[in-house]
């Protein structure tokens, strides 16, 4: 099902290159930074505030919705975006060109993170279940200029 969500609404010749189940950290729950009931709350809270995207409101990153639970990042060679991970439903993309690069961040408990940085200089954090996720990620997109065929 993942796959079919992932390959869904793909462009004619549009080639899927990476594609995982993602929790957006603005919209991340029960995650805790700290152990407790007040440092849990404190961690969550700045966690989603300080630490889960850069950037002004015109910003790349302030451009992606609100959204709630897991949803499918896909890489293809033209876009980057989430989708709902049971129908393939859009929620955000971009062109591809517009990702700059994919950072592995230091892990909190159970999920692996990472951020998405953008060409206007911003970035949005993710988690993900899989280190896998975000070793395909990076690979497909850190090696955005040789896609040009240079």
């Amino acid at each position: 099902m993942q796959q079919q969500a992932a390959l869904s609404q793909l462009a004619p010749g549009e080639q899927l290159l990476a594609s995982g189940i993602v929790v957006p950290v603005k919209s991340a729950e029960g995650v805790k930074v700290k152990h407790g009931k007040i440092g849990g709350m404190l961690g969550d809270h700045l966690m989603h505030r300080y630490g889960a995207q850069s950037g002004g409101a015109q910003s790349i990153a302030a451009a992606m919705p609100s959204t709630s639970g897991a949803l499918l990042m896909r890489v293809t060679d033209q876009r980057v975006g989430l989708v709902r991970h049971l129908d393939g439903t859009p929620v955000w993309e971009i062109p591809r060109t517009w990702v700059a690069q994919v950072e592995r961040r230091p892990r909190l408990q159970l999920m692996a993170r990472f951020r998405v940085h953008y060409a206007d200089g911003t970035w949005l954090a993710f988690l993900t279940a899989r280190r896998r996720t975000i070793e395909a990620f990076t690979i497909a997109l850190n090696n955005n200029d040789s896609t040009d065929g240079s």
